[in-house]
């Protein structure tokens, strides 16, 4: 079977806690997936984290809203994103008729990582800042995926990476939490994907921020630089677009941010700007 395109489709936990959205997504990708495309699921699980946290009387820390991950958080994430969500996704992508596999970002050194150094960040003051056990990402290892891929089956990744060292003990190697757009965004440059699709709250770039009939359906790299310095791209959406410039530069075809719904998915693939916002390096 010829594959046509490559997807890398990023939904954080709020879709994964909506039954009928995250159905409505695994159906498209189900659709499109029988017209010869391929994907890789890339999810988050941020609110069943928090949730879990707050059962187990943990404090949630964030620093410029990206959370620091001491050992007791790491567990927890470990315990969402391998356990609870994947499960619950690889469930709902059964369901929706895909052969969907679970696969942990620390399987066969998926991602592999270091632990970020303290960095300055945006609203965490004029110190950097320790987030302890996040990790940046070094390596993206894709055998596993093509493998996958070549017997038929759709992976589910969750967005843990390991140490590419082992620890001073030599018995194992550190795990870390990543954050979800991160790994979605290597994932597709690694592969090259013709798509990195992210679902967002906001859904697509307006020009006021408010109204959401002032969607810009397309912009090319210029355009959003353009955008950004005249200001009509503000506050959250900024560093968004920046990323996915850089997602662009690293060859990824099509940056897509898009809504939650039904339908979304597969109009996003075929008509390109039909919903949300597609970026793309340049016209033509």
């Amino acid at each position: 079977m010829a594959v046509t395109k490559t997807v890398v489709l990023k939904f954080g936990g709020e879709v994964v806690a909506d039954g009928r959205a995250l159905r409505g997504v695994l159906d498209d990708v189900a659709t499109l997936w029988d017209r010869d495309y391929r994907f890789v699921l890339c999810h988050g699980g941020g609110p069943q984290a928090g949730a879990l946290q707050a059962r187990l009387q943990l404090p949630v820390v964030k620093v410029g809203g990206r959370r620091v991950t001491d050992e007791a958080t790491l567990l927890v994430m470990k315990q969402v994103l391998a356990g609870e969500v994947s499960v619950d996704v690889v469930a709902a992508a059964v369901a929706a008729g895909l052969r969907a596999v679970g696969v942990c970002g620390v399987s066969d050194g998926l991602v592999s990582a270091h632990r970020r150094p303290p960095t300055l960040v945006s609203g965490g003051g004029d110190a950097p800042v320790d987030f302890g056990l996040v990790g940046d990402i070094d390596l993206f290892r894709t055998e596993l995926l093509t493998h996958l891929w070549a017997g038929g089956f759709c992976p589910v990744l969750n967005t843990l990476g390991v140490d590419r060292q082992p620890t001073a003990d030599g018995l194992t190697r550190q795990v870390y939490n990543i954050n979800a757009d991160t790994v979605a965004a290597a994932i597709a440059g690694a592969i090259g994907a013709d798509h990195l699709m992210l679902i967002t709250a906001i859904g697509g770039v307006m020009r006021d921020k408010n109204d959401p009939s002032t969607r810009i359906p397309r912009l090319t790299a210029a355009q959003a630089r353009a955008a950004i310095a005249e200001g009509t791209i503000v506050g959250g959406m900024i560093p968004k677009i920046e990323e996915a410039l850089d997602n662009l530069a690293a060859g990824i075809g099509a940056v897509h941010i898009l809504p939650p719904g039904p339908g979304v998915i597969a109009a996003a693939a075929e008509q390109p700007g039909r919903v949300g916002t597609v970026l793309v390096a340049r016209d033509g």
